[in-house]
């Protein structure tokens, strides 16, 4: 690896030559600081089959209880298509510690293909998750409520329909998997 200025470099986790402001799938996964339940709590409840012969089965299902920086982690993600108009939003959830979500940037027309580079981005992937994350910590901010995203956030471009499919069924059994998932602090001790 190599250093700059004399400190260790972490290696982006972007895909290298890829034009992360071209037409394209991206899943998106952004998290609270040190994972904190900044957005609510997932309460899992059993709901018994209505077929009346045994034996009965029972489903879990799921929901956020938002508090109001989830509400709003939610409602700014719905918003994101007024800012970016060559944004289409797919299957997204907002989680008591981070979002996942599917952004498609339909720019079918862009005709200039561009390596990532640093310095100033505008119209990519990354301005787009810049500008989510900075409206939701300032109304945070504004309104006084404790909030803090993680630094960087975790980006996949989708290559193919079958992945698309496995996103999309991954982020809506998202709740209902959340008992499981290991970034759930109440399983660190089990």
């Amino acid at each position: 690896m190599e250093k700059f200025r004399n400190n260790f470099r972490i290696p982006s986790a972007r895909l290298t030559n890829w034009d992360y402001g071209s037409h394209g799938l991206y899943f998106i996964t952004i998290c609270t600081k040190n994972k904190e339940h900044y957005f609510g709590e997932v309460n899992t409840l059993s709901k018994t089959s209505l077929h009346p012969e045994p034996p009965l089965e029972t489903q879990s299902i799921a929901s956020l209880q938002k508090t109001t920086i989830g509400e709003i982690a939610f409602k700014y993600w719905e918003q994101i298509t007024a800012y970016h108009p060559f944004v289409e939003l797919d299957e997204f959830i907002v989680m008591p510690n981070h979002v996942h979500g599917i952004i498609f940037l339909n720019k079918s027309d862009q005709k200039q293909w561009q390596a990532n580079q640093f310095g100033p981005q505008s119209g990519n992937l990354a301005s787009i998750i810049r500008g989510y994350k900075a409206a939701v910590k300032k109304y945070a901010t504004i309104n006084h409520i404790d909030f803090a995203w993680q630094s960087r956030y975790f980006d996949r471009v989708i290559r193919s329909d079958k992945e698309l499919q496995n996103i999309r069924n991954y982020i809506f059994n998202n709740p209902a998997n959340w008992e499981a998932e290991k970034n759930n602090p109440e399983n660190l001790f089990m």
